[in-house]
């Protein structure tokens, strides 16, 4: 069943994309994709660059070399969008402090935008090894993509846990689905890197990314679609290092 090509293998490629198609058009038709615009760019954008990567690689008459050329341009579009919906979810959720939000909003889209695409340009010129050359730019521009994903999701929830800051439901859905699907591509490729695996072995974790990120798909649709319960909230107190002063601090360097 863990084959190429396998039932299985077809529906785990397929199917959570056809998925996220879905769900860009019921979260435009309810309105709540309005509040996230560039998580309904990720869901449209991303499926249709893995159906078209889906497509190349089951069509008998596409090229090895015209798959991983289809595989490239999917990268380069998915990547841009993922720093961009990253810098979307740190701005919800600083949001109560525009100067902050603003500013790291910013920056997480520059350096990530900067950094796929010095990644891509490192992978394009990098000393090519026969037809393989295409082959290990892509991979390596997937685990950059995956790799500053990461950091910066860890980031966002590390800095959100010491201000205190909680993420509302739809943003905490979207950020989970997001770190679980980087972290575990991150830990298959570093398996299949420093592993001396067999074929069955690299199919089951290729298995592994495909399933996760089916179960990554139905999280955003449990999250963004499902409605949670009402907490009551209780009164926090505020840390001495408290991110109004931050964002003072910011405004005033702003307007000097």
């Amino acid at each position: 069943m863990l084959q190429a090509h396998s039932l299985l293998w077809h529906y785990l490629w397929a199917g959570p994309n056809a998925l996220l198609l879905l769900l860009f058009g019921l979260l435009l038709s309810n309105g709540v994709g309005r509040r996230f615009p560039a998580f309904l760019a990720f869901c449209l954008l991303g499926s249709l660059s893995q159906l078209a990567v889906y497509t190349a690689d089951v069509l008998p008459t596409v090229t090895p070399e015209t798959f991983w050329r289809v595989d490239w341009a999917g990268l380069l579009i998915e990547g841009p969008v993922k720093f961009i919906l990253v810098g979307e979810i740190f701005a919800h959720v600083f949001g109560t402090y525009a100067s902050v939000a603003k500013l790291g909003k910013t920056l997480i889209r520059i350096v990530g935008v900067a950094l796929v695409l010095a990644a891509a340009l490192a992978a394009a010129y990098a000393p090519k090894n026969g037809s393989f050359g295409i082959v290990a730019g892509a991979h390596l521009l997937d685990q950059t993509i995956y790799f500053v994903e990461t950091g910066l999701l860890l980031f966002i929830f590390a800095l959100s846990s010491y201000f205190r800051l909680s993420l509302e439901r739809p943003l905490f859905g979207i950020a989970l689905g997001l770190s679980l699907s980087a972290c575990v591509h991150l830990a298959t490729w570093a398996l299949m890197a420093n592993g001396s695996f067999g074929n069955p072995a690299r199919y089951a974790l290729d298995f592994l990314n495909m399933a996760t990120y089916h179960v990554c798909v139905l999280i955003w649709f449990y999250y963004l679609l499902v409605p949670g319960r009402v907490a009551t909230k209780s009164i926090v107190s505020v840390p001495e290092h408290s991110l109004e002063v931050w964002n003072q601090e910011l405004e005033r360097l702003l307007h000097q």
